[in-house]
């Protein structure tokens, strides 16, 4: 997706790499001042982020990441990469019972926020489970050795604070749930 915007101009875009979960591509643009330059941009769907928080307690997940070789505890999150066509309320409630096998009875959008707006174009949605019901997860092949548990609002809290808790978009969501004071 080209985004034209008064203050930059796109002139030509080529797609550098692409797999199931993202896209790279070179984009030439043309500032206003006349000057020409080369940017990248990264491609990914956006996603569901579900803080599920029942009487006081609040369900993480623990998974080992990859780029950074360790696992995280995060709010359960992610994408639909083969139903484009799903809302982000169908997006959440599959991660959330694939994740952790919890169904809500009420789900509040909470808000929606830019992932890296300096080189990604994706976002994500911001929910608020609750009325949970346990169930069975339902894990992808990508997932193995994901866990889920649930810790007191203060734990969760404390561990963001300790450091215990890296990933950005959970911590952005703690504290978006707070200024909205729905914690």
């Amino acid at each position: 997706m080209t985004v034209q915007h008064k203050e930059i101009e796109c002139l030509s875009e080529r797609v550098v790499f692409e797999n199931r979960w993202m896209r790279l591509r070179e984009d030439r643009i043309r500032r206003q001042d006349g000057s020409e330059a080369l940017f990248s941009v990264v491609d990914k769907p956006h996603f569901a982020v579900i803080a599920a928080i029942d009487k006081g307690v609040i369900h993480l997940v623990e998974q080992y990441r990859y780029p950074l070789g360790a696992r995280f505890w995060e709010l359960p999150q992610g994408s639909l990469e083969t139903r484009t066509d799903a809302t982000p309320l169908e997006v959440a409630r599959t991660e959330l019972l694939e994740e952790t096998g919890l169904t809500a009875s009420t789900m509040i959008h909470v808000g929606r926020l830019a992932l890296a707006p300096g080189y990604s174009n994706q976002c994500y949605d911001i929910f608020l489970a609750s009325g949970l019901i346990s169930g069975n997860q339902s894990l992808d092949v990508e997932e193995q050795g994901l866990i889920s548990s649930a810790f007191t609002l203060t734990d969760f809290e404390a561990m963001i604070v300790a450091g215990e808790i890296r990933d950005a978009t959970t911590v952005a969501t703690f504290g978006l749930l707070r200024a909205k004071r729905m914690l």
